[in-house]
């Protein structure tokens, strides 16, 4: 099988140097013509002249610059579609700061060829400071726990995966949605493992993310669980929730209604009567948002490649009703 080793770069000058001369060893080891694709995400140091100088020096490295950062997600994209393009049999992606162990290559291929398609290297033992170890923590169980994905280290960077894979999860590649390809491959019906890794203590500089990856990726996989349970139809989760809340709103209404005839209460004064008048009207816009948003997917399925949504004539056909017509 042949690989392409994927590695996002930000600021990251010092480690480069000392870290792809050991995955070219490593991935060529695997296959002799295997490729490591460093993508510079608009790095502000010395990453882009650390990357020209490693290109001439080992052949199988390949370089791939952006102008400007785009973020991760995007350059793991651009990656994936250039490594899919070279025919790559196996994509895998790293990180560039050198906590993850080019030696365990061999580990992940093994897992590959044991059937699975995904493979996570698990950092059980993490090399990070208390705060983060301890988010990582919560965000694992939380994921596990939403998503129904198997695994102990969702976020791990560290991941090899089979062609087909690849290609399937590149749409989903952008934002910070990187964090989830094993959820998103897991639902796509894809077999997916972890192998235990070595985890090791960033080289040099600075983690490019904060605390607030925690609350961004809780919200990414909010939209994750979304596009891969209702992307094909919204209006089943928003119809429900709308029918719901225009069912209890109406109950609400009958029930000061019947109070009003029967027993000539005031019900113009109670709260519960803007509540019941509020669940009607959400309910009512939540139901025609779900129908808005099926128009939207009934119209993306229409225009799928293969399909031409817009009506063929034939020129002369028309000319020759048209004569017939007149005459």
């Amino acid at each position: 099988m042949l690989p392409w080793v994927v590695i996002p770069a930000l600021n990251e000058a010092d480690n480069l140097r000392v870290l792809v001369p050991r995955v070219v060893e490593h991935a060529v080891a695997l296959h002799p013509d295997a490729r490591v694709l460093l993508v510079n995400d608009g790095s502000t140091d010395d990453t882009a002249e650390v990357m020209r100088t490693l290109a001439a020096a080992h052949p199988s490295v390949e370089l791939e610059m952006l102008r400007h950062n785009r973020g991760k997600a995007a350059a793991l994209r651009i990656g994936f579609e250039r490594a899919l393009e070279g025919g790559a049999d196996v994509v895998v992606m790293m990180d560039a700061d050198g906590q993850d162990d080019p030696a365990e290559l061999p580990a992940l291929a093994a897992a590959l060829a044991e059937g699975a398609d995904l493979v996570t290297g698990a950092r059980l033992t993490r090399r990070d400071r208390f705060v983060k170890r301890t988010t990582s923590r919560v965000y694992n169980r939380t994921t596990a726990l939403l998503s129904g994905a198997p695994g102990n280290d969702f976020n791990s960077g560290f991941k090899m995966m089979r062609a087909e894979v690849a290609a399937d999860v590149v749409p989903m590649l952008y934002g910070e949605m990187h964090r989830y390809l094993t959820v998103v491959a897991h639902d796509l019906g894809h077999r997916v493992a972890e192998v235990p890794v070595e985890h090791h203590p960033r080289m040099s500089g600075s983690s490019k993310y904060g605390l607030a990856r925690f609350w961004r990726g809780f919200a990414d996989l909010v939209t994750v669980r979304f596009l891969l349970s209702y992307e094909n139809r919204p209006s089943h989760l928003f119809g429900g929730i709308g029918s719901a809340c225009f069912v209890l709103g109406g109950l609400v209404l009958a029930y000061l209604t019947v109070l009003k005839v029967v027993t000539g209460a005031t019900i113009g004064d109670r709260p519960l009567l803007l509540a019941g008048v509020l669940l009607v009207l959400v309910g009512l816009q939540l139901l025609l948002f779900g129908l808005l948003a099926e128009l939207v997917v009934h119209a993306r399925q229409q225009a799928r490649p293969g399909r031409d949504v817009r009506p063929t004539y034939d020129a002369g056909r028309l000319v020759a009703d048209v004569r017939r017509t007149d005459a």
